[in-house]
């Protein structure tokens, strides 16, 4: 990889124990949030019924809930769905109805209580030990990816890189699940794919910045580590900045056109690609340089071949 001079590196360690200071604040507010709040789980996790229906006019939430409420479906959960037209109700589990029949009962309560023509657009069943199934190994599949990536990098680079790397995807995760809980919106297998998604692009990142800090410790020997770092920064800063604007020109197509299936998906990336930018330079980098990563970490030794003394006497 070819190295380009910088004159001038931008000074991006000189902000980094207050990036750090309000990274932690951050990271326990969300995780307060998390513990409160928690995360508005979709039917793929917490299971029950999903019927999407679609009314001839505008649909009065407010009464659609107080005919569910007075049917019997007090726990019905009724939200809009990409038009005031189209709507959709949670149902949580129910072992005595069968999910074909709660659609149609569901739909004949909705059509009586609202004179309307209303069609039946589509339902879903996710049974509860699915639901609880799904939960468990999702969470395992993220500590999974990240205990992989410790040994990984640890034996790639330096265990201080591999520290730094993994608090910054673990930062990435947990301030990315506390925008979902903050704002209420609905965690569901395609957020769980996102969430990976982030990791993913987030360690590319830092695996990139990293690799660059260890051939400048190669090259560049009469600096100090927190400028070697800097210029480091400095030089794949406009590979962050194509790779990041072109993601996310590609992410708002799918956030205002892609609909609301894949509204939580693009909105997971959106905050994520932002996120892993910023911790590939103020959590990972910094973190390493706070542990005390020099030259000597990264420079292999040079091992002397016996008699190689006698080999340079030799005229």
């Amino acid at each position: 990889m070819q190295i380009i001079n910088v004159d001038k590196p931008i000074d991006f360690m000189r902000l980094r124990k207050p990036a750090l200071m309000l990274s932690v604040l951050v990271m326990i507010l969300c995780a307060v949030s998390l513990a409160t709040n928690k995360l508005n789980l979709g039917l793929d996790f917490t299971g029950g019924t999903l019927i999407e229906v679609g009314f001839e006019q505008p649909a009065d939430l407010n009464q659609l809930r107080s005919v569910l409420d007075q049917n019997g479906y007090d726990d019905a959960v009724v939200q809009l769905y990409g038009s005031s037209k189209d709507v959709v109700i949670r149902l949580g589990v129910r072992d005595d109805v069968k999910p074909e029949t709660l659609g149609d009962q569901v739909l004949a309560v909705l059509k009586e209580g609202t004179g309307q023509s209303i069609d039946m657009r589509r339902i879903e069943f996710v049974g509860a030990s699915v639901g609880e199934d799904l939960a468990e190994q999702g969470g395992l599949a993220m500590l999974t990816v990240l205990i992989c990536i410790l040994v990984y990098v640890s034996f790639r680079f330096e265990w201080r890189f591999a520290i730094g790397s993994v608090v910054a995807l673990f930062h990435d995760v947990l301030l990315t699940l506390g925008l979902f809980s903050v704002l209420g919106l609905q965690f569901d297998l395609t957020v769980l794919a996102a969430l990976l998604a982030v990791i993913g692009y987030s360690l590319n990142d830092t695996i990139v910045v990293s690799d660059r800090i260890r051939e400048n410790f190669r090259k560049i020997r009469d600096e100090e580590t927190e400028q070697i770092i800097n210029i480091s920064l400095t030089q794949t800063l406009g590979r962050t900045f194509i790779t990041s604007i072109t993601t996310i020109l590609v992410l708002l197509a799918l956030f205002f056109k892609g609909g609301e299936l894949i509204h939580g998906f693009s909105t997971a990336l959106l905050f994520g690609v932002v996120i892993g930018t910023y911790s590939s330079i103020y959590i990972a980098s910094s973190l390493a340089l706070t542990l005390g990563v020099s030259k000597e970490d990264l420079i292999p030794e040079v091992v002397e071949k016996e008699g190689a003394d006698q080999e340079q006497m030799m005229p």
